[in-house]
Order: C-alpha cells, then structure tokens, then sequence
C-alpha cells in the first residue's frame, strides 16, 4: 500500500497506544519466570522480598540460602555477575545494589559457554579496518547471530524524530526480511528508550510466558513496588508481548546502541520459537554492543571533525573579502559559491533594513521577509534556527517548500528582522515502512492494540529537505560570531573616523564663520562706496557708470553669498528652539516676503490648509523661505506662474510640499540638488548664490527629518520635507 503524506514523519497512533507510552515499566510487579529475583538487606543479609517461585527455583528455602551466600560471597562486597551454587545446580548470578536493598537475579546457565573470548577477540580484529556505518552494522548482526543463534538479527539507527530504520540484517529464512524497512517511534515508549540508555540488554525467551509476582508487593524499605528497572528478568508489558506475536516472533533480545549518551540504535533479536540466551552470551553481546558503539561515535566524531575543518576553510576564505567590503549584504553576493557551501546550501538570502539579497535557489523574497517575521515573533532565545521540514513548523510555508523546505537562519540584529538564510529545497522521498503505522486496531475488550500487520506499506513523504548535519548548523554560527565581530570591529573604525569627522567639521564651521563674519563689513564698504561714487561723479560716460553698476551688482551679489555662507556655518554652531509652529501663519509671512522681492510679478499662490509641525520656528521659516523663493524665482516668464503649498500629518511626521510650474529639473541631476555651489541652471539665466537648498536639507537634517525634490523640465519642479511629530501623547495634533 502506498500512501502520500504533507512532511509528516512524525509518530501515528493514540488512545490506549499513548497510554502505552505512560505505563509504569519499571515497577510491573513481576518477573519472567526463566530465573528468581531475590532482594536482601546487604548489611543484615535479611531477605526482604523475592518472586513467587524463588523457592522452587533454588531448590529450597530462599531466606536459608540468602543466608549461606550472605555467609560465603559476603553481600556488601556483591555486585556484578558471578557464578553460584544452589544444591546440586550451578546458577548464574547478578546482582545491583538499589535504595530498596540488593537485587540479586538468578538464572541457569549452559555448560560450554566459558569459552567466549577467543570469538570476541576474533571480532575486534574483523571491526577494526571497517570505516563506514554499513559496514559496521553488516558485521555487528553476523557476529551476533553467530554468538546468540537468533533466527533473526536486525541493526537499526534511530533519526531526529526516533524513527527507526534497519540498516543490516542476518537471518536463517524462517522469519521475513526486514532490511530497509522503517519502524514508527511509537513502538517504543519513552520510558523505554530511556531505560534502553542506561540497561543496554533486554531478552525476552518466551512471549507467552506467565509473569511471576514479586513478594510482597511493596518494598518494606520504602512502601513502594521494587523498582526492577536494572533487571534481566523484569516482566514486560502486557502490549509489548502482544506486539512480538503480531510480528510472528516468540522470543525477542535487544542490545543498545548508545553514541555519546544517546540512543544511537539497537541491535535487536527475533526467533519463531521460545529460545534462552545463557546469561554469558547474553554479556558477550553486550559487550558486542558496547564496542560498536565506540566504533560508531569514532567514525561520527572524525566525519563531524573532517567536515568542520572543511566549512571553517571556506569560511576563513569568505570572511577576507567581507572585512573589505561596505555592507555585509555586498560581500555576500559578491561570492555566492562561498556563502552557500558554508553550509551545504541550495540557496541563500539576507535581510537587511527590509531589504532581501540573494543567491542560488530560494523562496520569493516576500516569503524571506514572512520567515524573518514569524522566527522573530516566536521569541527564541538562541539566534541560530535550522530544520529539514519548516512547513511542519511554520504556518503557510507549504506554498514556497520547493525550493525552502530546508532553512538555517541566523539573526544578525537583536532590534530587527535583519538575518541571514541558508536554503535546501524539497526532497519527495518514499519510506518503506514495517506495517501501516497510523492503524490502531480495537479489540473486543475495548481498549486499542498495536497493528497486526508488518507487511510493506510504503508513504510518500513531501515537504522536507535533506537534513542539515551538526557539522552544517555548527557553521552557520560560527559564521554569525565571525561577522559579528566583523561589524563590531566596523563599528569601532567608523566611530573613530566619525569622532575625527566631526572635529574637522567644527573646525571648518568655525573657520568658515570667521571668514564669513570678516568678509560682511568689506563687501559693504565695496558698494556702498562704488554707490556713492556713481552719485558724485556725475561727469561720467556711460561705460564708466556700467563699470560702476557692476561693481555694485558684483558687491550686492558676494554679500548675499557671504550672508548665505554665514547662515549655513552657524547652522551647525546654535542649538534648537523646538515648539509648536502655526505653518498656516508662517506661510503667509513669507509669501508677502517673496512677493516684496518680485514687484509685478504675477503669482498665483495655492495654499491650503497646513497642518502644525514641531520644531525652530526660525529655521523652518529659512526653510520655507528657500523653497518658495526658488519656486517664485524658477517660474519668472510663465503666465501665470502657479506655486502650490500644501501639507499633510501622518502617525509619525508632518510632510510639507512646495510644487511649482516652472523650468524644472532632470532627475538624472536630483542628486546634485542639495549640495553646496550645486546648480543645475546657468547663473546668467537663474541669479543666486547655490546654497539656498543645501542650507534647507542641512536644516530639516538636524530637526531629523528628510527632504527630496522630484521634477520635469519644462513642467516644474515639487519639493517635500518631513518633520518627525513630537510632544506628549495628548497634544500629537497640535498645541
């Protein structure tokens, strides 16, 4: 059967099956009746309890025999697994010490089972050269097949999820294969796997076994069932064994994987029949699992390490030209290659100030901004996020999986959106797995049992990438500490050129007013006596008085620019007189003012209502005053010359235009508008000094707002600036 599914490889199942995963599996009250559980007093050798059949088991009175072992192995010194007499029988014996006294487990063991070394050493030597996972799970199911005689012997690896997958298997043909098939995470609990952690070998010799209880039920040490979580011979859930039947097995043993304190896999066991495993073999196999293990974690660890070395050279690499660059973004794009290999990438993007780069294979840019969103708005402490399936994470993200099912993200801003993307696109895969997992079948008792199928059932998985490995997430934030101290040190640099900056900033200023201040008086003196001369000197010819006259104009014209200079430089060297200001009344003063300066003029003045604005009613007026006498000065020979005035309050600023149809501009120039000495028109044709529109963004600039310009020639120009609306909460519309 095939079915197709939206990224979810997550665990099926419900009811009594998660009621399954709450049961109490250490206390079941029982044991498996294929050895005895006796629990002593190690400082009396007093018995406390023991299972049912612990008399019988030992061919006598179970508290007469804790004694004479008490009084020959000396029960503070027990522990671990030893062999021990009981009449004419050799046991097995292990014992662990718990809060609840000392458990001592006994079993019967097998004649010519001592021999086990030579075999183990034998595999040492075959598992050493073996340098893959496959490899290594190929010869860990022969070798314990060989030592257990299982009709059945499967390795399997967990995922991120807790999935199982087989990975090799050794079998004689009674049972059917399970090779590459995959088992649900529900079919063991989490108090199971987490028992398998710390016990690394559970056996079960007969599923339809008939438990044995533990006498009395509860501990006399503490008034609680005995904890038999470190026993062999703990009894086993009622569901589990229903489980082995349904698979066709009768006997079952598992040998834990554990990687770096983690449930790596299981090597686990199946046979058709009942089948005991002598208690040394039973440690052979552990001892088996234990050394792989090791195996594992090595061949892991120098696969994470070569890796590692791999991304930290191409991030050493990348972090060169970045120190160079001006922006981060520029760096990033400018080596693209770099940027995606530092993390195995299909794709990457950044965001900054709102605005998305990117490189390779990604989603729409609009869908980066949504993702920088949603990551932000969830509040995560670590700033480093990676998944395989990001559509079973974040709402909507199905519509771009294609090509951003896979996403590392790491914020660069602890105020904005602002991140860096690495990108992996959707991989439709198809998982074999060992029986439908979503079936829970009910049975006639009313209660939910686990599937009775384990026959193929195949599931088209969408939605998730390839899975980032350690080694890829590891370098994603490295690579975030490194470009943060990239801009950290960036920042530094550019503080001190900035404190520089200024320093030479007032020091122009100053030299600048000096010079302004000083040149004032002799331009005066210069026209005013050129004016007087020409009033005296009545006797002159006419190219005489036009010499004169300009002299007069030339005069006038390097006082006005001095004034101007004079205003631009104070500008930087005064402070703010900020409050209310009647726009509607400041308008009018200065229209009747540019009107005085333009006498016959005729001017159609548009003024609507203005709205009031925050801030120096006197430089504001400078400001006003340049717009409108450019606007009044740029449409002399238009019939009629139209200027319009007009505002409006937004949430956060008040914008102000002063549109006319005059000249205009071309835009390819506008950058040149607000500069000092910058014209775009002949001085012959347009008098003035080139400061008037630089001393306005200078202006608006130190209130905080913006000032841009937009223009056609031959249709007019329009000019807007923006204050910031400041004040308390109840006057934001005014005084």
């Amino acid at each position: 059967m095939t079915n197709t599914g939206y990224g979810d490889d997550r665990p099926a199942g419900g009811g009594d099956l998660d009621l399954c995963a709450q049961e109490p599996i250490r206390i079941p009250g029982s044991i498996q009746p294929h050895g005895a559980v006796l629990v002593v007093d190690p400082e009396s050798g007093r018995l406390l309890q023991a299972s049912a059949n612990a008399g019988t088991f030992l061919g006598g009175d179970a508290t007469a025999w804790a004694a004479r072992l008490g009084a020959t192995e000396g029960l503070r010194a027990l522990d671990g697994h030893r062999t021990v007499a009981a009449g004419q029988r050799t046991l097995q014996l292990a014992a662990h010490r718990t809060h609840q006294g000392l458990i001592l487990e006994l079993e019967e063991g097998e004649a010519g089972r001592d021999a086990l070394y030579p075999e183990l050493r034998r595999f040492l030597d075959r598992l050493e050269p073996l340098d893959s996972i496959a490899a290594i799970m190929a010869a860990t199911v022969r070798e314990v097949r060989m030592l257990t005689g299982f009709d059945r012997v499967l390795a399997y690896r967990f995922d991120a999820d807790g999935h199982g997958t087989v990975l090799a298997e050794d079998g004689s043909g009674v049972l059917p294969s399970c090779l590459d098939l995959r088992f649900p995470a529900s079919d063991i609990p989490a108090q199971a796997r987490a028992l398998y952690r710390v016990h690394r070998l559970r056996i079960i010799p007969d599923a339809d076994y008939l438990p044995v209880p533990i006498e009395p039920v509860r501990s006399p040490v503490d008034g609680e069932p005995l904890d038999l979580g470190g026993c062999a011979l703990r009894s086993v859930s009622p569901v589990h064994l229903e489980y082995m039947r349904n698979m066709g097995t009768r006997a079952s043993m598992s040998v834990s994987l554990v990687v770096d304190g983690r449930l790596w896999g299981l090597v686990s066991c199946h046979h058709a029949g009942p089948r005991r495993v002598d208690p040394r073999v039973r440690a052979a196999a552990e001892f088996v699992g234990r050394i792989v293990s090791q195996q594992i974690g090595a061949l892991e660890r120098t696969a994470r390490s070569t890796r590692r070395i791999e991304l930290k050279r191409v991030e050493s690499a990348l972090l060169v030209p970045l120190a160079r660059v001006r922006t981060l973004a520029d760096g990033l794009i400018a080596h693209p290659e770099a940027w995606m290999a530092l993390t195995g990438a299909e794709g990457a993007a950044i965001l900054s100030d709102g605005v998305v780069a990117s490189v390779g294979t990604v989603p729409p840019h609009e869908a980066i901004r949504a993702l920088a969103t949603w990551l932000r708005a969830a509040g995560r402490r670590d700033p480093v996020f990676a998944t395989a399936c990001l559509a079973a994470e974040m709402p909507g993200a199905d519509a771009f999986a294609a090509t951003g099912s896979g996403v590392i993200s790491v914020a660069i801003s602890g105020i904005h959106d602002d991140a860096i993307f690495w990108f992996r696109p959707e991989v439709v895969r198809t998982v074999r797995w060992a029986g439908d997992r979503r079936k829970a079948e009910p049975g006639r008792d009313g209660r939910i049992h686990p599937r009775r199928s384990f026959a193929l059932w195949k599931e088209q998985v969408r939605g998730c990438a390839v899975p980032w490995s350690e080694a890829e997430i590891d370098s994603a934030r490295d690579f975030r500490t490194a470009i943060v101290d990239v801009v950290l040190r960036r920042a530094e640099e550019r503080a001190i050129f900035t404190e520089e900056l200024e320093r030479s900033n007032r020091e122009l200023e100053s030299f600048s007013y000096s010079v302004s201040h000083d040149l004032r008086a002799p331009f005066r003196h210069i026209a005013g006596y050129a004016e007087l001369l020409r009033q005296r000197a009545t006797g002159l010819d006419e190219t005489s008085r036009h010499y004169l006259a300009t002299i007069v104009d030339a005069a006038l014209a390097a006082g006005r620019l001095v004034d101007d200079l004079l205003r631009f430089s104070h500008l930087g060297r005064t402070s703010l007189a900020m409050g209310w200001i009647d726009m509607d009344k400041l308008v009018a003063e200065v229209r009747r003012a540019v009107d005085r300066e333009h006498p016959g003029r005729t001017i159609e003045w548009r003024i609507a209502p203005l709205p009031v604005a925050w801030g120096d009613a006197g430089l504001i007026r400078q400001v006003l005053l340049n717009l409108m006498e450019n606007a009044a000065k740029y449409t002399r020979g238009r019939e009629p010359a139209v200027i319009a005035i007009d505002g409006r309050a937004g949430p956060t600023e008040t914008e102000y235009r002063v549109s006319d149809n005059g000249v205009g501009f071309d835009m390819a120039y506008v950058g040149k508008l607000f500069g000092v000495f910058q014209r775009l028109h002949r001085a012959e044709e347009f008098e003035g000094t080139g400061i008037g529109l630089a001393l306005a963004k200078r202006i608006v600039d130190r209130h905080g707002g913006a000032i841009a310009a937009e223009g056609t020639l031959g249709r007019g120009a329009a000019f807007r600036f923006a204050l910031p609306r400041h004040g308390k909460e109840g006057v934001l519309g005014g005084p």
